[in-house]
């Protein structure tokens, strides 16, 4: 027996390790996409917040990239790593309070599902969130057993570490909280400072951010305000919540989210041995989440990956019901049947999305073709940018700019020499660039710009330039052979800025117009 135990541990290390490793080398095969360049800005801006998120990747990625260059390996590293951390927790606490072959089942889920493998690639908050996630849900599931100091700080520092990362974290608080409210067997830790003091810790460590937050107008408050829905009113609907099943099911794989529900299902009817009570944790720590963004999308859209975090502890119940461990009551056969089906096809769905994003072989329109359309020429828009500016009549005085951040953060980091590039969000969203570049900064200065439309942009540019010339157009293909571009860039030259970087609200009941101000 302990034989088998030491062999299923050295298989799930080994899994976990090998895959992290696979990512590690995968990261940089392709290149940044928008979101990963505005996080990689932020590095360059360091500061105790930012307008749309915690501000913990943006210290992450200028740590790596200071240690290791500005490559697309070196600022994904903090996701590579984050995702081998909350792997490794999540294997501690199926191997502690379940055994060993629910661990090794659950490092070969975890590293199947493909939103495990985009958050443990792509640089996000969501990998550096899914860490500090694992690592509170173990600390604070041994100090509910323990009642340690060391276990309830660890517990606490794991839930900053995650407040750093993303403000969602939150409801693992209320969660942790209620499964020790409900529990018999725990309740009497929650009657102690203990707990309170590693919540406080954690607090400690969030403070700045707030701090931040108060000496911007609550500039976060509001934008996360207003992409839940704040600015529409209250009103219910059942538009949105297909898409947000569909794309839980896709970021899971089908199979694998129908019996991620099938577990909190037989958790909630009590199928699991008696006097085990990491069952229910396990509910309480995953749950609410997505109880949270199922309940927000019948008011607005929620985007795929917001609920990731919950899908962490419930893997390893998942991994326990289906993968070997413990079974209870209905047919094993078809169980296991299910379980090697789900795995199966979340390996073949992550491969083939991997695969896609660095050699596309899916038959997908090209206009439809979303990977290509993010990821592809970003590295020749950077060298036409360049040799564009360097051919200004005063290229000590040209700056370079997008319509808003993605582009700008795009041109950043891909234009040779990576100049501080501006984001002109006068006609489109309030972001972290209004903190960084003010119109005195670059009055009277030429401009490099770069947009996908040609004629309704150059309308826009007349606004803020002197004289704007008529735009070069830089197609780009997805592969050699293809005749339709997977998208076009627009390169503007610029003279003589006037003024107009801030973003103007269109309606001054606008949640964000505050930041305006």
């Amino acid at each position: 027996m302990e034989v088998s135990k030491h062999r299923d541990m050295l298989f799930a290390w080994m899994w976990i390790a090998g895959f992290t490793l696979f990512r590690l080398w995968y990261s940089g095969r392709f290149l940044l996409v928008a979101d990963e360049t505005n996080y990689w800005q932020w590095g360059r801006y360091l500061d105790w917040g930012y307008y749309d998120q915690a501000p913990l990747i943006g210290w992450a990625i200028r740590l790596c990239t200071w240690l290791l260059g500005e490559t697309e390996m070196a600022v994904r590293l903090p996701s590579v790593l984050a995702i081998g951390v909350a792997s490794a927790y999540l294997v501690l606490i199926a191997n502690r309070w379940i055994g060993s072959r629910a661990a090794l089942s659950t490092a070969v889920l975890t590293q199947a599902i493909l939103e495990f493998n985009v958050g443990g690639i792509l640089a996000t908050p969501d990998g550096l969130q899914a860490a500090a996630w694992a690592g509170a849900a173990y600390h604070v599931a041994r100090a509910y057993e323990d009642d340690t100091w060391s276990q309830w700080m660890w517990g606490g520092i794991w839930f900053g570490i995650g407040m750093l990362s993303k403000f969602t974290m939150v409801v693992f608080l209320p969660g942790a909280f209620m499964y020790g409210m409900l529990s018999h067997i725990h309740r009497r830790r929650l009657s102690g400072l203990k707990p309170y003091i590693g919540v406080m810790t954690g607090l400690v460590m969030f403070f700045p951010v707030i701090l931040w937050n108060a000496r911007h107008h609550w500039d976060s408050a509001r934008h996360v305000a207003f992409i839940g829905g704040a600015n529409q009113g209250l009103s219910l609907h059942i538009k949105f919540i297909g898409d947000f099943v569909a794309s839980q099911a896709a970021l899971l794989s089908p199979l694998v989210f129908i019996l991620a529900v099938w577990a909190w299902i037989r958790v909630i009817r009590k199928d699991f041995p008696e006097g085990v009570w990491i069952y229910s944790y396990l509910l309480w720590t995953s749950l609410p989440m997505i109880i949270g963004f199922i309940l927000l999308s019948f008011h607005t859209r929620v985007y795929g990956n917001w609920p990731g975090a919950g899908y962490l502890t419930v893997s390893v119940l998942t991994a326990a019901y289906f993968g070997g461990q413990y079974r209870g009551a209905g047919d094993k056969k078809m169980e296991r049947r299910l379980w090697n089906w789900g795995i199966g096809i979340a390996y073949a769905m992550t491969a083939v999305v991997l695969l896609h994003a660095v050699y596309p072989i899916l038959p997908v329109p090209v206009d439809m073709d979303r990977a290509a359309a993010e990821i592809d020429g970003w590295d020749i828009l950077g060298k036409e940018v360049g040799k564009s500016a360097a051919q200004m009549p005063d290229p000590g005085h040209t700056f370079i700019f997008g319509l808003d951040y993605q582009m700008a953060s795009e041109l950043a980091f891909y234009t040779p020499g990576q100049p501080r590039t501006v984001s002109v969000n006068r006609w489109e969203r309030p972001n972290v660039y209004d903190f960084w570049w003010k119109d005195k900064d670059i009055l009277g200065w030429n401009a490099i710009g770069v947009t996908y439309d040609a004629q309704s942009h150059l309308s826009r540019l007349t606004q803020i330039f002197d004289r704007v010339d008529p735009p070069e157009s830089l197609p780009i293909y997805r592969k050699k052979s293809d005749t339709v571009p997977v998208k076009i860039f627009y390169i503007y030259r610029c003279y003589g800025f006037k003024g107009g970087l801030r973003w103007i609200p269109q309606d001054s009941s606008d949640i964000r117009a505050v930041s305006s101000k």
